[in-house]
């Protein structure tokens, strides 16, 4: 083992542990494995030109460097990103944490109600704060927030609206441009229109079903809205908001003057601004449109004894039941940094929150006397944190911009020649000394440096919010930071993350996210940049922007790369509008619909309508791989509509499919695209790659194949590569000049967590990601062999083998037992492990996707549990164990029944504790008992404030 090697350290399987496995599945070498896998025709000729592998400590010096490269200017450029002091004590335990960065969205509620309780307290932040009763648990950014918006108000039009064929959203033009940008991106291919104009002028009509508005408006300006949206809701018309959520202290919330939606982001609640992302958006809507709600909403429910607990609620309406139903094609959110946010309303309460947000304003007013006497005119009436001035006739904004740049100060230029600041909360007395400075310089006159500044209110009338918030008391306990650590520690105990045991669920490639890639997230220089900063002060990021894109052409085979969209359902969306475009481009617009092969990622087709696509499903065959004369078929039926394929590979059944080059063939000849889906990518790289094999787009997760963490449910990101004639067609940003397919309210998307995916790349070299590939489909099969005369596996490619996943047969343990999938996977909460991927995409089975990152041992653990669970499968179907009473219908044992003085089960408190001797040896004790589902969902409880009495 070269333990100077990063690759060495981040695969489990050593040289010894290598030939052991190779015995056990019947093969003489790993290469002979990788041929028998992987088809003939697909395999790379070459080895991936990229860098020689840098240790750990070379890649520190690296980064470091290139951290260096940016240049932390004091930026008041606001636009919604705002320098924000996040509290040390959630920095160091949520953030930094790996039982809260390795953790899996929660699904499994019984091994997730830390995150889940984080996450309802984020929900019940935002209720309070924005005065609505019902609040998601984040989505990927304000831009995409408000797209969302407009679908659902879309999906909420009366049977009067749809029936006039009403498609009109009136913006108000003082809204952010990206989200603009964004939201017309998504609008068009559904046919909505956005009509832009003043919201003083607005008439209703019969063709407009929805209203959107910004508050304070992009120029900072804080506008009375209630006669405007009565006006509209005598119209029939729904009111969306995108509010700044710490304004909502102090302003009037949209909710108490009528509106309908409420987004935004919670990025200035202690999330960096990482250059643009991740932060977390927040969604909130009335109760009766809870159905039509985008992203996931957390809800109080019970478990089987009684116990209150919380779960992800109304799932039904996702995109992994629903597909092209769904009301969105949202898979993934921002938990990680919802969980921050949420972790900064409870440090700080009504109280710190409302002091915090007081002081900005106190500021901002101080600095508006301040300048007014030194004859500049300030144009907004009432505002939070936004100035705007017109300047003396003898000065332009040029000269404000040189003054302010010679002293390290980035402030906003507008279009007309207006100059602006945003006030944020880390700015302080002496900042507010260095802006004064700067205006007086360019006004050629002297200014008198402030002392103090008084705490102050210019927010008069109906604006001046007067309700309290944030009055549960989650939010008035914990303000010290012992509380606050301890807190965090208990929540964290409740959960299973990759800190504990391996996560071994299937398509979503839960590996290691190591502490070399993640360290330099926590860089000053990454954390606190602000993505519209001139270009010279963002040389790190750009470089290190500029670099990984090289890299992931020639790990994927394109021409072009896009790090824009924040998510692989963004990524998917952003793949389809790129090829619309193109399409549209060459006369061929009209192609209108979308091959998707039944097996399909639910994403798939929610993507596909969004993106205005009609679906056409293709069959798959006995053996798990696409219908090949279905396919052909289909293709020649609507070849002169076709406009893509949409294929996963390998497929989400685990094979390499061998026809996939045929299947590219057949597409292209209809003269349609092919939208290759790259969630299972961590079996292709180094071996094959989407550009080879003939794909013309691909999406990838970071969040799986490229080591960046899952986050409880968030952040991922879902770079597109692109074939070189789809290359003009990739996503611009209206703020760089080109708002073409934008996807993302940065220009960059989640770039702050880009570092994470360059640390792996150039720490993993060319060998040690293509061993990482040939380790993870060593281990998926050591794992089928294991589990093969148990289980059974459902499908094998061609020559009997299986990819880097597998999927385990259950239906026939049903039928002889009565013992389901979900019984399984609550069982293996017994022994400390995250069930593997429930009923997808074969109902009545489990997936299993082992990765590259766990050890022999490890495997060999999992292997005797599930083992040691057929057993108790077993003793069921003999009549040794209770049909009704049994270790598998009762699973999960929580630690408070485990040490009642009650035990009324036919088995022993042993068996269903300590099934084996490796779970006495590290028990992970369990919250709550089996959680009711059905009881979250008919009486839904989205805020701490819940009860079902």
């Amino acid at each position: 083992m070269r333990t100077d090697l990063f690759a060495s350290r981040h695969i489990g399987i050593n040289e010894h542990d290598t030939q052991v496995m190779l015995r056990k599945i019947g093969v003489s070498s790993l290469d002979e494995l990788i041929d028998k896998v992987i088809p003939a025709n697909i395999r790379l000729k070459e080895p991936l030109a990229l860098p020689e592998a840098l240790s750990e400590y070379e890649f520190s010096k690296h980064i470091a460097g290139l951290a260096a490269k940016n240049k932390r200017y004091a930026t008041y450029i606001g636009m919604g990103w705002y320098d924000t002091i996040t509290p040390p004590v959630v920095q160091r335990n949520v953030f930094e944490n790996p039982v809260w960065y390795t953790s899996y969205t929660p699904y499994q509620g019984e091994i997730s109600q830390g995150r889940l309780e984080a996450l309802l307290n984020f929900q019940t932040a935002v209720c309070d704060l924005t005065a609505m009763p019902l609040a998601n648990c984040s989505l990927l950014d304000e831009a995409t927030a408000a797209a969302e918006a407009v679908s659902m108000m879309y999906a909420l039009r009366s049977r009067a609206q749809q029936k006039a064929g009403a498609n009109v959203v009136f913006v108000d033009e003082q809204i952010f441009p990206q989200t603009l940008a964004v939201m017309t991106t998504r609008a068009v291919p559904q046919g909505i229109e956005l009509r832009v104009g003043k919201y003083t002028e607005f008439e209703p009509s019969e063709e407009v079903f929805g209203c959107m508005l910004q508050y304070p408006n992009a120029s900072g300006c804080a506008e009375d809205y209630a006669g405007f949206t009565e006006k509209a809701h005598a119209a029939d018309c729904k009111v969306a908001v995108a509010a700044d959520i710490l304004s909502l202290a102090l302003l009037t919330p949209p909710g108490e003057w009528g509106a309908d939606i409420v987004f935004g982001s919670t990025q200035r609640l202690g999330v960096p601004m990482f250059y643009g992302g991740p932060s977390a958006a927040f969604f909130a809507t009335r109760d009766e449109f809870k159905r039509n709600t985008p992203g996931r909403i957390i809800g109080l429910s019970k478990d089987k004894y009684g116990k209150l607990c919380y779960r992800m609620a109304l799932q039904t309406r996702e995109q992994h039941i629903k597909r092209e139903k769904a009301t969105s094609n949202i898979c993934t959110s921002q938990a990680l940094l919802a969980t921050m946010a949420s972790f900064y309303t409870v440090y700080h309460g009504q109280e710190g929150i409302t002091n915090i947000a007081s002081q900005i304003h106190s500021i901002t007013a101080s600095l508006e006397k301040h300048l007014k006497k030194l004859g500049y005119t300030q144009v907004n009436q009432q505002y939070f944190d936004t100035l705007r001035f017109v300047l003396p006739d003898h000065l332009s904004a040029a000269q404000v911009r040189t003054i302010a740049l010679s002293k390290e100060v980035n402030l906003r230029y507008f279009e007309n020649g207006d100059v602006g600041f945003s006030i944020d909360e880390t700015t302080d007395i002496a900042a507010l000394n260095v802006l004064i400075s700067i205006f007086a310089i360019a006004a050629g006159k002297d200014y008198q440096k402030v002392e103090a500044v008084n705490k102050v209110s210019t927010i008069s009338g109906p604006l001046k919010r007067t309700s309290s918030f944030l009055t549960h008391e989650v939010f008035c306990k914990y303000h010290t930071e012992t509380e606050m650590m301890r807190y965090i520690k208990r929540l964290d105990r409740k959960d299973i993350s990759l800190a504990h045991s391996m996560i071994s669920l299937g398509s979503c490639t839960m590996k290691l996210n190591a502490a070399a890639e993640m360290l330099p997230l926590s860089c000053p220089e990454f954390m606190s940049m602000h993505p519209l900063v001139p270009e010279d002060q963002a040389e790190g990021y750009r470089e290190l922007i500029h670099n990984l894109s090289e890299y992931l052409k020639v790990i994927t085979g394109f021409a072009g790369f896009s790090l824009q969209p924040n998510s692989g359902a963004a990524g998917e969306y952003a793949g389809l509008r790129v090829i619309r475009a193109y399409l549209e481009s060459i006369g061929q617009g009209h192609r209108d619909k979308v091959l998707i092969p039944s097996s399909a990622h639910g994403t798939n087709p929610a993507s596909a309508i969004q993106a205005g696509y009609d679906i056409v499903t293709c069959a798959c065959d006995k053996e798990g791989n696409v219908d090949m004369a279905d396919l052909r078929a289909k293709a020649e039926e609507y070849k002169e509509s076709l406009a893509a394929l949409m294929i996963t590979y390998p497929s989400t059944h685990g094979i390499f499919e061998t026809e996939i080059r045929e299947i590219c063939q057949i597409i292209h000849a209809c003269g349609a695209q092919v939208y290759m889906d790259g969630a299972n990518m961590n079996a292709q790289v180094g071996l094959t790659n989407p550009g080879f094999i003939g794909a013309d787009v691909c999406h990838l997760n970071l969040h799986k194949t490229f080591a960046s963490p899952h986050g409880g449910g968030g952040p991922g990101v879902g770079p597109i590569g692109v074939a070189e004639h789809l290359t003009p067609f990739l996503p611009g940003h209206v703020l760089f000049g080109n708002s073409q397919n934008q996807v993302s309210a940065a220009p960059f998307g989640s770039a702050g967590i880009l570092p994470i995916t360059y640390g792996y790349i150039c720490m993993m070299g060319t060998e040690g990601l293509t061993q990482a590939t040939r380790i993870a489909i060593l281990n998926a099969n050591y794992l089928a062999t294991c589990l093969q005369d148990t289980y059974g596996i459902v499908y094998r490619g061609a020559t009997g083998f299986v990819g880097h996943e597998m999927i385990l047969e259950c239906r026939k343990i049903f039928e002889e037992t009565g013992i389901t999938e979900n019984d399984i996977a609550k069982r293996l909460m017994d022994y400390g492990y995250h069930a593997p991927t429930l009923s997808f995409p074969v109902h009545g089975t489990l997936m299993i996707e082992p990765t590259e990152s766990e050890s022999l041992a490890e495997l060999n653990n999992f292997v005797d549990v599930m083992l040691n669970i057929w057993k108790e499968i077993q003793e069921v179907k003999d009549g040794e164990a209770d049909k009704v009473d049994n270790v598998l219908i009762n699973a999960p044992h929580p630690e408070y029944e485990a040490v009642s003085d009650q035990w009324e089960h036919s088995y022993t408190r042993k068996k269903a504790i300590y099934p084996i001797e490796s779970v006495r040896n590290n028990k992970f004790w369990i919250n709550v008992a089996r959680i009711d589902n059905t009881l979250g969902d008919r009486k839904l409880l989205p805020t701490q404030y819940g009860t079902f009495d």
